[in-house]
């Protein structure tokens, strides 16, 4: 059944990129639990995709609510077809993209290689920038839909180590904002949504200085959850954001407002 605390998004068909993963998961699920049906797509773990595809038709409480479709975003061609097959999967309909796919590596800058920075890039920011052409010539044919880009927190405050990965986020920020200038006048709505540190397995176990010095920063005293990202995208893609676009939503505990000093 639908969650009540979420906007209504019954009707809604919305497409997750990366949605196999730990943030995608959260993603998908929040739409499902908003009454969207969700195109939950994959690179290489299908199995993991599969099963959220029918945790998702639980949720909804009827079979066809989801649909798992595998694609290489890094190339686009790929990204066309993935889009094209998710609007046809509901007679041409398709009104939220999340550009949830990306990898996030860990190389010191001075290691850092062209390829390295390519391939990031690709992944995360030039995938985006694919899907987003191939949804909004769906979307505009419709009449309109939102797309939102997850970037992060270090689009505007670097870690170290992830030079790369910071700046292609800060790229998604912007491209995100050219985008809801251009689109606009065809209803389409683009946003990006920024995560902290999100929880996920095994985290507290590999980095535990790390999520402690988080906790203790964070003015809600605890790390992000899946479903807080999701949530958030579901709100970008409701009605009750129908005036929102082109902006950059902080979704990190408050720990942005800690004293770096």
């Amino acid at each position: 059944m639908r969650d009540p605390q979420l906007p209504d998004l019954t009707g809604q068909v919305a497409l997750v990129t990366g949605a196999s993963g730990g943030i995608g998961g959260g993603i998908a699920r929040q739409f499902a639990k908003a009454g969207a049906s969700v195109v939950v797509h994959y690179h290489r773990a299908k199995s993991q995709a599969e099963a959220l595809a029918e945790e998702i038709e639980e949720i909804a409480g009827a079979g066809g609510r989801a649909l798992t479709l595998h694609a290489d975003l890094t190339d686009e061609a790929d990204c066309e077809r993935l889009v094209e097959e998710a609007a046809a999967w509901q007679d041409g309909r398709l009104d939220a993209l999340v550009n949830n796919a990306g990898i996030q590596p860990v190389t010191p800058l001075a290691q850092l290689t062209a390829a390295d920075w390519r391939a990031l890039y690709d992944a995360d920011t030039t995938s985006a920038f694919c899907c987003t052409q191939a949804a909004a010539r769906v979307m505009r044919a419709r009449g309109g839909g939102t797309i939102t880009h997850i970037a992060s927190i270090e689009g505007t405050q670097p870690a170290p180590g992830h030079a790369h990965y910071s700046a292609a986020k800060a790229a998604l920020i912007m491209f995100a904002r050219s985008a809801a200038l251009e689109y606009g006048a065809d209803g389409i709505r683009v946003n990006t949504v920024s995560p902290g540190l999100i929880d996920r397995p095994g985290l507290s176990d590999a980095w535990p200085e790390g999520v402690r010095r988080w906790t203790a920063a964070a003015p809600l005293g605890r790390l992000g959850r899946p479903e807080d990202i999701g949530s958030a995208c579901v709100f970008l893609a409701s009605a009750a954001a129908a005036w929102i676009t082109g902006t950059d939503l902080v979704v990190d505990g408050g720990v942005g407002a800690h004293p770096t000093w």
